[in-house]
């Protein structure tokens, strides 16, 4: 049984629920996902897990931030669940997570 005093946005995280789309960009649900796998409590438990400050959750979760490729790393290390999967997740179904521009060679 819920607390009454559990914010609506905690229960969607309890039982993993975002509102969005599977196709649609949603960092949050990956975040989510995390904290329920590892029984985290909070945005900052997940920071710390991540060795990140807490701004860097919330403003990944706002969409301020995309996930770095660096974090995407650490979280397919720490969880062991495959980068393509981490994608998946949080619906992005763009080709390339990053692209490494070369600089044009000599003439």
């Amino acid at each position: 049984m819920h607390s009454d005093n559990m914010s609506s946005t905690a229960l969607m995280r309890q039982n993993g629920e975002t509102g969005a789309t599977a196709q649609e960009y949603c960092p949050s649900r990956l975040l989510d996902r995390i904290m329920l796998l590892y029984n985290l409590k909070c945005d900052s438990d997940l920071a710390r897990m991540f060795e990140v400050h807490r701004s860097v959750i919330s403003k990944i979760r706002h969409k301020k931030r995309k996930i770095s490729a660096e974090l995407l790393l650490d979280i397919h290390e720490t969880t062991n669940i495959g980068i393509g999967e981490l994608r998946n997740i949080m619906g992005d179904t763009n080709e390339k997570y990053f692209s490494l521009k070369r600089s044009p060679g000599p003439s």
